[in-house]
């Protein structure tokens, strides 16, 4: 086979292979009528999913629907939930292999990842529960040109991990490490 052939290949596999990594799975709709989905990928031998409510913004205002200053439960209905089976390691927040709540903090300038403990299985979204707070983490702010019409999580897998939001015009991302 030529040479070109194989590079194209090649460069194919490695665009695709972090998507391969990655799995979604519908678990219901909330019962504000937000689509709440499971989404897993593995990722330096961790399994690590989150699971949320996917809120619309139905033309309504970003400030309103992430109140700046004020801890936001990041998505619908139920808390969010990240769950690893490795530890992991958000700025100077270490996690042990569990299940813990997404919270953000969002900003003009900067926005802040809220970490916590989950307190029960079906633990709701509001209020925010300051005494299961863990420890919070700057995530790095973007404004894009396009809107994101429902709070999307994903994993940037391409340099290290990245733990990225979208919703609306921001997009918020946060490093991350797999194990100890």
């Amino acid at each position: 086979m030529n040479k070109r052939f194989w590079a194209a290949a090649l460069l194919a596999l490695c665009v695709a292979a972090p998507s391969m990594a990655q799995k979604t799975v519908s678990t219901g709709t909330g019962g504000g009528g937000s689509p709440h989905e499971k989404t897993t990928w593995t990722i330096s031998g961790a399994t690590i999913s989150i699971e949320y409510g996917r809120p619309f913004l139905k033309g309504r205002p970003e400030s309103q629907m992430m109140p700046a200053g004020q801890p936001w439960r990041t998505g619908a209905d139920q808390a969010t939930v990240l769950t690893s089976d490795r530890p992991l390691t958000f700025g100077g927040v270490k996690l042990a292999p569990g299940s813990y709540t997404i919270n953000t903090v969002p900003g003009d300038k900067e926005w802040q990842l809220v970490l916590g403990k989950l307190g029960s299985p079906d633990q709701w979204g509001i209020p925010y529960l300051p005494n299961l707070e863990i420890g919070r983490v700057p995530m790095k702010l973007e404004h894009t040109s396009s809107s994101t019409e429902q709070v999307r999580f994903s994993i940037d897998t391409r340099d290290s991990p990245t733990l990225r939001l979208e919703w609306g015009h921001v997009r918020a991302s946060v490093p991350f490490r797999v194990g100890s």
